[in-house]
């Protein structure tokens, strides 16, 4: 884990009445977790790969766009520890495979969906797990796999480490369980709360420090996972979501859902009564400052990246980081000494070459100051 305090000279072109500051903050270099996989989508996996190595799951199948950081994620993981991977992809194979989407299909069973099927995800994905199962296999729930087991058992042991297969999967009767989009589910937040604990040791920010957390939201799991880990624990921490895929009603209902799973599935019985309390609202969820539509480009913003690449050697991507980098910047011009600013950098920089194909202008028209 590398957590660097970066300074980053803003662009004068941005704002001429701050171009003399310098913006300090810190970064939590989840990006840096692995050298494919994203810093968050490792931390989800993390919770759910102990789920199947205990129950003896074969294949995993799972979705996401053509570029989701999520299903490479899944797919590369998977291939460590031996199990099959069948990754549902939206859309229509692109002409050059790159990014994210190379990645998936080198280390998964990759398979275009048509959008109009993909539209109805929760179908999709059944439908997809009882083929693999077929007569003699078994198609499993992640909700039945977690409450066998109690969230104080799971949070005390990471399972980012590859380990050695027992087995060869073609040994075994097929197993098959499904991660939803994203791995939007209760029981990945066990992975976050892990990094939480981690980052609350004494040598890091330790537990009576106030911060401030910025990260980047997809399905918002990362940031409810942040935000109920600093509750149990007692910190003086806030987290604030940048809102990418969704409105504000979506996330706070997302939240909603994530904690009464949560609850619902992990008797943490040392964190009981604070639990209890939680009836959503740990998040503060926030509008990026140029609101589009979820996976859009806005001209300059690839310049910003390759500014801020420049000036601090830390690669950020023009749909998810960029914002939670701005924000950080915001925030420590406008925060109270005492506080830090901290930003999860939870990764994205192999989705870049993805962009790069969507968005060939901005990136031939890049130029070196």
């Amino acid at each position: 884990m590398d957590v660097t305090q970066s300074r980053y000279q803003n662009s004068p072109r941005r704002d001429d009445a701050i171009k003399d500051r310098r913006a300090s903050f810190y970064a939590v270099r989840d990006d840096l977790l692995h050298p494919l996989i994203n810093g968050n989508k490792a931390r989800k996996l993390d919770a759910l790969l102990p789920l199947f190595e205990q129950h003896g799951v074969t294949d995993v199948v799972t979705c996401g766009g053509c570029q989701s950081a999520h299903t490479a994620a899944v797919g590369v993981t998977c291939a460590e520890r031996g199990l099959n991977s069948h990754l549902l992809l939206r859309g229509e194979q692109p002409e050059t495979l790159t990014g994210y989407n190379l990645m998936s299909s080198i280390y998964g069973n990759v398979s275009y969906v048509p959008r109009s099927l993909y539209a109805n995800r929760e179908e999709m994905l059944k439908k997809h797990a009882a083929v693999l199962a077929g007569q003699y296999g078994s198609l499993v729930f992640l909700n039945d796999l977690a409450e066998e087991y109690s969230g104080a058992e799971l949070l005390q042991k990471p399972y980012l480490e590859p380990v050695k297969p027992l087995m060869s999967s073609g040994d075994m009767q097929k197993k098959v369980v499904i991660i939803n989009e994203g791995a939007g589910d209760g029981v990945a937040l066990l992975g976050v709360i892990r990094l939480v604990s981690y980052l609350s040791k004494t040598n890091l920010f330790g537990k009576k420090r106030a911060v401030k957390f910025v990260v980047d939201a997809g399905t918002g799991t990362t940031a409810v996972g942040l935000a109920l880990g600093a509750v149990c624990l007692g910190l003086p921490w806030e987290i604030t979501a940048i809102m990418l895929a969704d409105s504000i009603d979506g996330y706070l209902k997302k939240e909603k859902e994530l904690i009464s799973d949560f609850k619902r599935q992990f008797g943490l019985h040392a964190f009981e009564n604070v639990l209890n309390k939680i009836d959503g609202g740990v998040v503060h969820w926030v509008e990026r400052r140029h609101p589009r539509k979820f996976g859009n480009v806005l001209e300059g913003e690839v310049e910003a990246c390759q500014q801020i690449a420049q000036q601090t050697g830390i690669s950020v991507d023009p749909v998810y980081t960029l914002a939670a980098w701005e924000l950080a910047v915001h925030l420590s011009q406008n925060t109270k000494e005492g506080t830090a600013v901290v930003m999860l950098h939870t990764g994205g920089t192999l989705g870049m070459f993805g962009l790069a194909q969507r968005y060939k202008s901005y990136f031939q028209n890049l130029k070196a100051d």
